[in-house]
């Protein structure tokens, strides 16, 4: 083990520099800085290297983390990166967006008081070094192969997928509704979180190593699933999930009243430049108002801190459980009230109050009861605790559900779980249409980027051996096996 490690237990745990909430608020830039290299040498070094790396085992990716933490702590990036981009397609992105401190930091195994290593900010700088010494390189496959892979969906799971096949020499096509790679990854998620160069960045490099990309396309509108299919030797559905959830209460169709994901694209559309009517109408654009955002998640967490820097007049979160019991990353939370944001701990939505238009949540107090057969605590309302909140613009980010792909893709034979999403064997990612896999949300739920990766690298193993199980099978009958 080398000299370097086991730091911990005389330098203490450090995030990179964290820009002063007043001055973030005004722009839609990433909040934190990059670990310089003796920060990233001296945080790697505070890794226990211990013998079952928690961090890695709870990691959806098992990225080989104490290996490239310590390669890191002895300046060794290449070898770093090299170490770190053989399990994950976007070490950089997932640096930046995971809730590590629910996966590979919320796992390390030094105690409270020394706290864990700061692990996904040297992630980030890691392959940030890496693309400005120019060691990042597209796929360049030793061999061409005739075979073509159409992929439906430009997400994580989709690019993941369509950089690994690349490297085994498939002709790859992804197609995508939107007009920009990245899918969620660039019109679900602020530029606070994750600036869209970045995103741009990745797609331009699997462009360069020969992914062609057809953005703009409705599969089952303008082209038909059937014709997508025939063209391709096999097809890989990553849609992703897209269908918001509503709540049943009474104004719920009031004016004001506005889904998550609308308003997080139109805000990023916004800032990418683009001329956007639903923005510059006032319709999804919270500057001057009282906003309300309903759910506890990273999405909610995403609407509150942009709709501080679109200069709303107050912004409260309105969530059922308490901050323990809350699904988002703490570390979103916190950077929430830095920036103003008020949270409304267990309150719910009673009704929607207003003629035309939104003017305000009833909204009634909440006890956790006795917990369900999943363990968490049953909500449970306090009579007699109804109170209004003033709300001109209320966004609803309650989790989204699968669209019903068998009638929009025009094929009622294609099974889906109880749940909506697609049903697959999990051994071979495969649907049940012969040559048609399916990974990512539209398989697992909606869920995070990190497992739309992973979903994404094992559909492309899965699709790489069914093709060569098929071609292998005529020689096998020929040879008498």
């Amino acid at each position: 083990m080398s000299s370097k490690m086991l730091k911990f237990v005389s330098t203490d745990k450090a995030m990179p520099e964290k820009r002063k909430a007043e001055k973030r608020v005004a722009d839609f830039d990433e909040i934190y800085d990059d670990f310089d290299a003796v920060e990233a040498e001296t945080q790697s070094s505070r890794c226990s290297q211990c013998g079952v790396p928690f961090c890695q085992v709870n990691c959806p990716l098992h990225n080989n983390i104490p290996d490239w933490l310590m390669l890191t702590a002895e300046g060794r990036m290449q070898e770093a990166y090299e170490l770190s981009s053989q399990t994950n397609n976007f070490p950089e992105i997932c640096g930046r967006i995971c809730p590590q401190d629910r996966l590979c930091e919320g796992s390390c195994v030094i105690e409270k008081g020394f706290e864990s290593v700061t692990i996904g900010a040297v992630e980030k700088h890691i392959t940030e070094t890496a693309f400005a010494e120019g060691w990042v390189k597209p796929a360049a496959p030793r061999v061409e192969r005739a075979e073509s892979i159409g992929i439906i969906g430009a997400g994580p799971a989709g690019l993941a997928a369509a950089e690994m096949l690349r490297h085994r020499g498939y002709q790859v096509h992804i197609y995508d509704r939107y007009d920009r790679i990245g899918g969620l990854l660039m019109y679900g998620i602020p530029g606070f979180k994750l600036e869209k160069s970045i995103v741009e960045r990745r797609g331009q490099l699997l462009i360069d190593g020969g992914v062609h990309f057809h953005l703009g396309v409705d599969i089952g509108g303008e082209i038909s699933f059937a014709d997508i299919r025939a063209k391709h030797d096999a097809i890989l559905v990553a849609t992703g999930v897209y269908k918001a959830r509503d709540i049943a209460a009474p104004g719920s169709g009031l004016d004001g009243i506005v889904p998550a994901l609308e308003y997080l694209t139109v805000s990023n559309r916004k800032s990418l430049g683009d001329n956007v009517a639903a923005f510059d109408s006032g319709a999804l654009n919270a500057e001057g108002k009282d906003v309300v955002v309903i759910g506890g998640g990273d999405t909610a967490m995403d609407c509150v801190r942009t709709a501080i820097r679109q200069k709303a007049k107050s912004v409260s979160c309105l969530y059922r459980r308490d901050r323990a019991n809350m699904p988002g990353s703490q570390r979103e939370v916190q950077n929430a009230e830095e920036e103003g944001v008020v949270f409304k701990w267990l309150s719910a939505p009673q009704a929607f109050l207003g003629d035309d238009k939104v003017r305000a949540v009833q909204a009634q107090r909440i006890h956790l009861g006795q917990p369900d057969a999943t363990g968490r605590q049953v909500p449970e309302v306090i009579d007699g605790s109804a109170h209004e909140l003033p709300a001109d613009m209320v966004i609803k980010a309650l989790g989204f559900d699968p669209e019903d792909l068998p009638t929009m893709f025009g094929q009622d034979g294609l099974e889906v779980t109880r749940w909506g999403t697609l049903k697959i064997d999990w051994r071979t990612m495969m649907t049940n249409l012969d040559g048609v896999f399916a990974a990512g949300d539209i398989v697992r739920g909606a869920s995070l980027v990190v497992w739309g990766v992973r979903d994404g690298r094992d559909a492309a193993e899965a699709i790489d051996q069914w093709i060569m199980a098929a071609a292998d099978a005529p020689r096998a009958a020929g040879a008498g096996r």
